[in-house]
């Protein structure tokens, strides 16, 4: 394996929207960094699995239902 090829995995500090501080493993910033999150990971749906609505008036999403309404989109 070459040397210096990957980026140091190290351990950070991040801090989430509610104040709590975690402390993890990354490739980010260097050893004792802390990170400050702006989205909050526990209610987020990307990160909860949870569903999303789009809003869309007449846009993209609304033209491609449309188009291919037939095919059970």
């Amino acid at each position: 394996m070459k040397a210096d090829t990957h980026p140091d995995y190290h351990i950070i500090d991040v801090k989430l929207v509610d104040g709590t501080v975690v402390q993890m493993k990354s490739t980010w910033g260097g050893e004792g960094d802390q990170l400050a999150l702006d989205i909050d990971p526990s209610v987020h749906p990307a990160w909860t699995g949870g569903t999303s609505r789009l809003m869309d008036t007449g846009g993209r999403v609304s033209k491609f239902k449309n188009k291919y309404a037939g095919l059970g989109f």
